[in-house]
Protein backbone atom coordinates (compact mmCIF):
# COMPACT_ATOMS: atom_id res chain seq x y z
CA UNK A 1 0.00 0.00 0.00
CA UNK A 2 1.29 3.68 -0.91
CA UNK A 3 1.49 6.01 1.84
CA UNK A 4 -1.32 8.60 2.23
CA UNK A 5 -1.09 12.15 3.55
CA UNK A 6 -2.91 13.24 6.39
CA UNK A 7 -4.55 16.36 7.08
CA UNK A 8 -6.63 17.83 10.20
CA UNK A 9 -9.64 16.96 8.36
CA UNK A 10 -8.17 13.34 7.91
CA UNK A 11 -6.06 12.53 11.11
CA UNK A 12 -8.10 11.78 13.76
CA UNK A 13 -10.31 9.50 11.95
CA UNK A 14 -7.35 7.38 10.12
CA UNK A 15 -5.42 6.85 13.43
CA UNK A 16 -9.42 5.91 15.49
CA UNK A 17 -9.15 2.67 13.27
CA UNK A 18 -8.38 -0.81 14.11
CA UNK A 19 -4.96 -2.11 13.67
CA UNK A 20 -1.60 0.17 13.06
CA UNK A 21 -0.95 3.25 11.56
CA UNK A 22 2.72 4.64 11.28
CA UNK A 23 2.85 8.03 10.93
CA UNK A 24 6.09 10.30 9.56
CA UNK A 25 5.43 14.17 10.30
CA UNK A 26 7.93 15.58 7.86
CA UNK A 27 8.55 18.50 5.96
CA UNK A 28 9.82 19.26 1.98
CA UNK A 29 13.06 21.40 3.38
CA UNK A 30 14.00 18.27 5.81
CA UNK A 31 16.95 17.20 4.68
CA UNK A 32 16.90 14.37 7.17
CA UNK A 33 13.20 13.96 5.98
CA UNK A 34 14.04 13.28 2.46
CA UNK A 35 16.65 10.61 3.61
CA UNK A 36 13.49 8.75 5.84
CA UNK A 37 11.25 8.49 3.05
CA UNK A 38 12.38 5.67 0.73
CA UNK A 39 12.77 3.69 3.93
CA UNK A 40 9.15 4.53 5.36
CA UNK A 41 8.13 3.87 1.62
CA UNK A 42 9.53 0.29 1.62
CA UNK A 43 8.03 -0.54 4.80
CA UNK A 44 4.73 0.52 3.28
CA UNK A 45 5.10 -1.87 0.47
CA UNK A 46 6.64 -4.68 2.48
CA UNK A 47 3.68 -4.26 5.42
CA UNK A 48 0.84 -3.51 3.30
CA UNK A 49 -1.88 -4.12 6.03
CA UNK A 50 -0.32 -1.16 7.91
CA UNK A 51 -1.18 2.28 7.18
CA UNK A 52 1.24 4.42 6.39
CA UNK A 53 0.54 8.18 6.55
CA UNK A 54 2.96 11.07 6.06
CA UNK A 55 1.97 14.59 7.75
CA UNK A 56 3.51 17.67 6.24
CA UNK A 57 4.25 19.90 8.67
CA UNK A 58 4.43 23.16 6.63
CA UNK A 59 1.20 22.45 5.31
CA UNK A 60 -0.41 20.97 8.36
CA UNK A 61 0.89 23.27 11.48
CA UNK A 62 -1.95 22.65 13.33
CA UNK A 63 -1.48 18.88 13.74
CA UNK A 64 2.27 19.68 14.45
CA UNK A 65 0.85 21.99 17.40
CA UNK A 66 -1.62 19.76 18.33
CA UNK A 67 1.24 16.60 18.70
CA UNK A 68 4.02 18.70 19.65
CA UNK A 69 6.37 18.24 17.19
CA UNK A 70 9.66 20.25 18.05
CA UNK A 71 11.92 18.27 15.40
CA UNK A 72 11.58 16.67 11.89
CA UNK A 73 11.18 13.80 11.05
CA UNK A 74 8.95 12.47 13.86
CA UNK A 75 7.57 9.25 13.75
CA UNK A 76 4.75 8.21 15.59
CA UNK A 77 2.55 4.77 15.86
CA UNK A 78 -0.59 4.08 16.80
CA UNK A 79 -2.61 1.15 17.37
CA UNK A 80 -6.24 0.54 17.65
CA UNK A 81 -6.52 4.63 17.95
CA UNK A 82 -3.99 4.32 20.73
CA UNK A 83 -0.29 5.90 20.42
CA UNK A 84 2.24 3.62 21.30
CA UNK A 85 5.54 5.26 20.30
CA UNK A 86 6.72 8.79 19.64
CA UNK A 87 10.56 9.27 18.46
CA UNK A 88 11.98 12.37 16.55
CA UNK A 89 15.01 11.11 14.10
CA UNK A 90 14.82 9.63 11.10
CA UNK A 91 15.33 5.73 11.94
CA UNK A 92 17.25 3.30 9.22
CA UNK A 93 15.52 0.67 7.62
CA UNK A 94 16.11 -2.30 10.43
CA UNK A 95 14.87 0.06 13.30
CA UNK A 96 11.85 0.98 11.58
CA UNK A 97 11.34 -2.65 10.70
CA UNK A 98 11.75 -3.36 14.51
CA UNK A 99 9.92 -1.16 15.68
CA UNK A 100 6.94 -2.40 13.32
CA UNK A 101 7.36 -5.70 14.85
CA UNK A 102 7.06 -4.41 18.22
CA UNK A 103 4.12 -2.74 17.70
CA UNK A 104 2.56 -6.01 16.09
CA UNK A 105 3.82 -8.14 18.77
CA UNK A 106 1.67 -5.78 21.48
CA UNK A 107 -0.52 -7.31 23.94
CA UNK A 108 -3.02 -3.97 23.51
CA UNK A 109 -5.26 -5.46 26.50
CA UNK A 110 -1.86 -5.01 28.53
CA UNK A 111 -1.95 -1.27 26.93
CA UNK A 112 -5.05 -0.48 27.81
CA UNK A 113 -5.07 -1.61 31.50
CA UNK A 114 -2.02 0.31 32.22
CA UNK A 115 -3.47 3.60 30.56
CA UNK A 116 -6.45 2.92 32.99
CA UNK A 117 -4.14 2.53 35.80
CA UNK A 118 -2.41 5.63 35.04
CA UNK A 119 -5.44 7.50 34.42
CA UNK A 120 -6.68 6.13 38.02
CA UNK A 121 -3.27 7.30 39.65
CA UNK A 122 -3.93 10.43 37.91
CA UNK A 123 -7.19 11.76 39.94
Amino acid sequence: MATIDLTTSTFDEVVAKDGIVLVDFWADWCGPCKNFAPIFAASSEKNSEIVHAKVDTEAQQELGVKFGITAIPTLMAFRDGIMVFNQAGALPAPALEQLVDAVVALDMDDVRAKIAEHEAAEH
